[in-house]
């Protein structure tokens, strides 16, 4: 499976920097006015998204942590700039909470996905060593029916070495071959900051900004050291 949408296009990318916390909603309509761009970021609760999130923006009190994964509840949203968004979703398949409360999780979960207008793609974040579970498969079989686009973090990549994780991301490219268009993969490692390139390209071109040759992106990269 290529990776058409993160190697073939370069972007001007959003200073990720800038991002701070907006508000918590735990609903689709206590959510923030449908305007502008967003892009979610979801995952089993156990995959490591508020780390990838605090990566990303790096500031590691962005997305708050919890002993218990799976507690946070609230859909959270995270202001770019003016009119772009990034959103952390309630972690989903691993909360030690009655069912009851997991139904109502999955159902305002789904209402958001399925209703918010702004939202232009989602990251989709699966520990590398055990990709593809439930949860996931869920996520990818929704955004196939709404043309949803996604783009999956294989994450924890430097629990593995090179070849092994470089299996697990050629054995998921297979599984989705059928669904290159609109799902592309990557590995990512919060810890050693690998793949963070390339999730700022995704971003930045799914919130909407102009692209540009990649030597601009290179010698960006060389100036601020990443």
């Amino acid at each position: 499976m290529t990776n058409n949408i993160t190697s073939e296009t370069t972007v001007n990318r959003l200073n990720f920097r800038n991002t701070s916390f907006l508000t918590s909603a735990p609903k689709l309509a206590s959510c923030p006015p449908d305007t502008g761009a967003e892009v979610a970021f979801a995952g089993r609760s156990n995959a490591g998204k508020s780390s990838a999130i605090n990566t990303l923006t790096e500031n590691k009190k962005m997305a708050k942590t919890s002993k218990t994964p799976g507690r946070t509840q609230l859909i959270n949203f995270f202001t770019v700039t003016e009119q772009q968004r990034l959103v952390d979703l309630p972690g989903y398949g691993y909360a030690k909470v009655p069912l009851s409360v997991k139904l109502t999780w999955q159902k305002h979960l789904e209402d958001y996905l399925r209703n918010r207008q702004s939202l232009k793609g989602l990251i989709l974040l699966m520990d590398c060593r055990h990709p593809l579970q439930e949860f996931d498969q869920m996520m990818l079989s929704w955004a196939e029916g709404c043309g949803m686009p996604i783009h999956i973090l294989l994450t924890k990549a430097d629990k593995l070495k090179k070849g092994p994780a470089n299996n697990s991301l050629l054995a998921v490219r297979k599984e989705l071959a059928a669904s290159q268009n609109s799902v592309s993969v990557q590995l990512f490692s919060s810890l050693k900051r690998s793949g963070l390139d390339e999730l700022r390209n995704t971003l930045t071109r799914w919130l909407d900004y102009d692209a540009v040759d990649e030597t601009e992106l290179l010698a960006d990269d060389k100036l601020t050291g990443e």
